[in-house]
């Protein structure tokens, strides 16, 4: 049992990180110009980034059953580069430019691309993890208004139930991402000697897909959960992975609520971060969500991840929107249609 509470602190640990570090990077983001869409309070943006996710889904599929894992390998470990260059062109100082491109941030995302490739231990994963998601986030975040956030954490919740209790596609993509040993997932040890490199294959996941939907599941060792078979207990293990799309996607609404500030919430005086009541409401809330989710895994059954969690998040950011007194109609990102 101790060693799932150190677990269960370890992932919530991870989750402040992700959240916290999207929070630090949006005002940096946008002053560096990297918000992605021309009106982000369009609605229509998180229907077309739904269909690139079920695009990649299907791409990611379709390489696992025709066994082009390196192509699909390239893929991922260029995206957590181009990903990472993001969160380090505004970390990094620009001292060595060429033209205007920051040569240390480069650099940087080159080396962490390298780490991936030739060490994927599991410190090495969550490193990358943690950068990716924090600027995947932030970036997000500055791209999506609050009426595009919530849809977007929606559609996302549902799609992730359906893809866990109904198709059951997610399972067979974990089980093949996995092997290739990259920072889809978070990896937290349980005991000092763990080696990610050396795992034969996981045995408890919470998965994303294509990063960004995910399931929390604990399964047998050929990766389901048999009815006739008593389940093993999830923390009877050396590490517990979480699918990185966990903590991304309802940051997302962390990120943008912070950012947009409904009904104009003044910001907290908080140090490096822009944090706004509502948002602090969204950290709090998708922490809640992951507490009883990992509640829900310990007692070893497979279960959608993202239903709670941005469950939590979505009840968290309108609960504290009202304790800001932030009309309902405001905080969802309406009154310009009303």
């Amino acid at each position: 049992m101790k060693r799932a509470y150190v677990a269960v602190a370890a992932t919530v640990g991870i989750f402040l990180l992700v959240q916290l570090g999207a929070l630090a990077l949006v005002e940096p983001f946008m002053d560096a110009g990297y918000q992605t869409v021309e009106d982000p309070s369009d609605p229509t943006n998180s229907v077309l980034y739904i269909g690139a996710i079920l695009v990649a889904t299907a791409v990611m599929l379709v390489a696992l059953k025709f066994g082009v894992d390196q192509l699909l390998q390239g893929l991922i470990v260029f995206a957590s580069v181009f990903l990472s260059f993001y969160v380090f062109s505004v970390v990094i100082p620009a001292v060595v430019t060429v033209g205007s491109l920051n040569v240390l941030a480069v650099g940087a995302a080159l080396l962490l691309g390298v780490g991936l490739l030739a060490y994927p231990e599991w410190y090495v994963i969550d490193a990358a993890g943690i950068v990716m998601g924090a600027g995947a986030a932030g970036l997000f975040g500055i791209s999506f208004g609050l009426l595009p956030a919530l849809v977007l954490l929606v559609v996302l919740a549902v799609y992730d139930a359906i893809s866990v209790y109904g198709t059951e596609h997610m399972l067979t993509l974990a089980s093949g991402v996995m092997d290739l040993r990259l920072p889809v997932v978070l990896v937290i040890p349980l005991t000092l000697s763990y080696s990610f490199l050396e795992e034969e294959g996981p045995e408890t996941i919470s998965d994303d897909d294509a990063g960004e939907t995910s399931e929390a599941e604990s399964d047998d060792t050929e990766g389901a959960t048999e009815e006739e078979e008593e389940p093993p207990e999830p923390f009877e293990r050396d590490a517990f992975f979480i699918g990185l799309g966990d903590a991304v996607i309802p940051s997302i609404l962390v990120a943008s609520a912070a950012f947009f500030r409904p009904g104009d919430a003044p910001l907290l005086d908080v140090p490096g971060l822009a944090v706004t009541v509502p948002a602090l409401g969204a950290v709090l809330g998708t922490t809640v969500g992951l507490l009883v989710l990992m509640w829900m895994v310990m007692k070893g059954r497979a279960h959608a991840g993202l239903p709670l969690l941005n469950g939590g998040a979505i009840a968290g950011y309108l609960l504290g929107a009202l304790v800001a007194g932030i009309a309902l109609v405001d905080a969802v990102g309406l009154a310009p249609y009303l």
